[in-house]
């Protein structure tokens, strides 16, 4: 016979579950506290897609000389990194949208854009 004297048993079939909300000094009814915001230069990614997309095109007009004057031929990885750096400026592209829209409703925006 089976007994419900663990204390981290299922509830049976129709029974609510129970909440344990931590309760304590500056937490009226049980509230959690907001984490901190992060910091404005963690929060900005034109630095990221910045470094990224022009590594990625680098990497492309180095395989192309490559290719061009040494004959080094791997025609994937030349494509690959064309595909990195247009992948990035869309990536901008996009980003640059979001705020703009932001900027001009900010009510139907995401939060936490920097704006």
């Amino acid at each position: 016979m089976l007994t419900r004297s663990c204390a981290g048993s299922l509830p049976d079939v129709g029974e609510e579950p129970q909440t344990v909300r931590p309760s304590g000094p500056g937490r009226p009814g049980g509230a959690l506290p907001r984490p901190p915001s992060l910091p404005p230069r963690l929060a900005d990614p034109v630095p990221v897609l910045a470094v990224g997309t022009t590594l990625w095109l680098l990497a492309f007009v180095t395989l192309l000389v490559a290719r061009v004057g040494f004959g080094f031929d791997r025609p994937v990885w030349l494509w690959t990194t064309l595909c990195g750096a247009v992948l990035g400026v869309i990536g901008y592209g996009i980003f640059r949208w979001q705020r703009a829209a932001a900027r001009r409703d900010p009510r139907n925006s995401q939060r936490g854009l920097g704006l």
